[in-house]
């Protein structure tokens, strides 16, 4: 056994569970490559100030949980808590807002950190499909990307999962409900670094999650009173859209997310069957974060799905992915003649695109077998010197168990055929 372990917090994918995990990433991200998502990729590590200014300096993702570094240059960094920002970040140095088609319409896939108490579902290094439309403000916007999500999920076989919907207005009426929600909480028996989060982002205070804070809540201030006429008509836009499709949802006048660059729409998807760490994936409407890291007005919308807890929704309900075989021919050579000529055979096989490994270390017939079945292979491919001296491979179907004689110069393109 090694000496060192992953970090606590941590997790590593081997097989054959890291395939569930690539196709989630493939069912998530195909309906995005289908609708003029382009693929892009950032670094793992980014300027500080970029999330202390986008994410928010009073959210709990820069205060306590970003991992930080100085380099030996005295540059300071930190690894990536979350995709947007750095997502937006790298278009704007791109200039791909100035290519003259709005929306730019962005997907990506990677690692991100964050220092936190280690428990199911929740972890310090972690795996997120996003998306982000950017430079359009656009209530079918909205819509597509709610609606591109739950097809991802759907196609994957979820179904126990919701969709969490509310508006939290611009900056236009905001301003007035954060008045109005500031003197209802300084009235609240909070501890001290609550009653600090309230005098710089109070709506930060509703998304606690204590039980003794939620119930002081019970008579807040309620959002939509206090949305303006065009975040009212945005809002239920979005709301007509996603019932014309028929995605469900539901009204969550509660919901702020834990960044704070949202604005207007705000989505969650959860899922019950995951307890404290119900929610699967989310996003939103962030019009003014551009200007807040430095770049034009750029109205944007985008989200992110956790890919570790997508699949361990997949396994509450009990949804088995139609995974493709790693293997579908192991070739079984016995003799050096046949390692040579067999490997030949699954190199053909291999650049006409059919899965085939080989029985590697010279071993005997019954362990090369063995180890047959456990690939997963359909067929298995058997040569001796006598099969050689025949011009024949013994070619073995695995579910069947018939064993029959194939021409060798023949083999490749039968099993080809065979397998369709």
């Amino acid at each position: 056994m090694s000496t060192f372990q992953a970090p606590k917090g941590t997790y590593d994918l081997t097989p054959p569970d890291s395939a569930k995990f690539l196709a989630v990433r493939e069912a998530i991200s195909a309906p995005l490559r289908d609708s003029g998502y382009g693929y892009i990729e950032t670094p793992g590590f980014e300027n500080v100030e970029l999330f202390a200014r986008g994410v928010g300096e009073s959210t709990d993702i820069v205060t306590k949980e970003m991992y930080t570094l100085t380099t030996k240059g005295g540059d300071e960094l930190a690894l990536r808590p979350e995709g947007t920002a750095s997502v937006l970040r790298a278009a704007l140095q791109a200039n791909l807002h100035k290519a003259g088609n709005l929306p730019v319409k962005l997907w990506y896939s990677g690692s991100y950190y964050r220092y936190e108490r280690p428990q199911k579902g929740r972890y310090r290094h972690f795996s997120q499909v996003g998306a982000e439309a950017i430079g359009t403000e656009d209530p079918v916007l909205d819509a597509e990307l709610i609606i591109l999500a739950d097809q991802a999920y759907r196609s994957l076989g979820l179904r126990q999962f919701r969709i969490l919907l509310n508006s939290l207005g611009d900056k236009e009426c905001r301003p007035v409900y954060r008045e109005a929600l500031q003197t209802f909480l300084r009235d609240l028996d909070l501890d001290e670094e609550t009653r600090r989060r309230i005098e710089i982002n109070p709506l930060r205070v509703l998304d606690d999650k204590r039980p003794d804070v939620q119930k002081q809540l019970t008579d807040a201030p309620k959002l939509r009173d206090y949305l303006c006429d065009a975040c009212k008509a945005y809002h239920e836009e979005v709301r007509a859209l996603l019932t014309a499709a028929g995605v469900a949802f539901e009204d969550d006048e509660r919901l702020v997310r834990g960044l704070d660059y949202y604005t207007r729409t705000t989505f969650e998807f959860v899922h019950d069957g995951l307890g404290s760490q119900s929610a699967v994936g989310g996003g939103g409407r962030y019009d003014g974060l551009s200007e807040m890291i430095g770049g034009p007005e750029l109205p944007s919308v985008g989200w992110a799905l956790g890919v570790d807890r997508t699949v361990l929704a997949l396994e509450a309900e009990g949804v088995e992915l139609d995974l493709p075989a790693t293997t579908s021919v192991y070739a079984v050579p016995l003799g050096e003649e046949a390692r040579r000529v067999l490997f030949g055979v699954v190199t053909e096989l291999r650049r006409a695109g059919i899965a085939a490994d080989f029985a590697f270390g010279g071993r005997g017939l019954k362990g090369a077998m063995k180890s047959a079945n456990r690939s997963g292979a359909r067929y298995t491919l058997v040569a001796g010197e006598r099969d050689l001296g025949e011009g024949v491979v013994q070619l073995k179907d695995m579910e069947s168990g018939e064993q029959s004689a194939v021409p060798l110069a023949e083999a490749a393109a039968e099993l080809a055929k065979r397998l369709g």
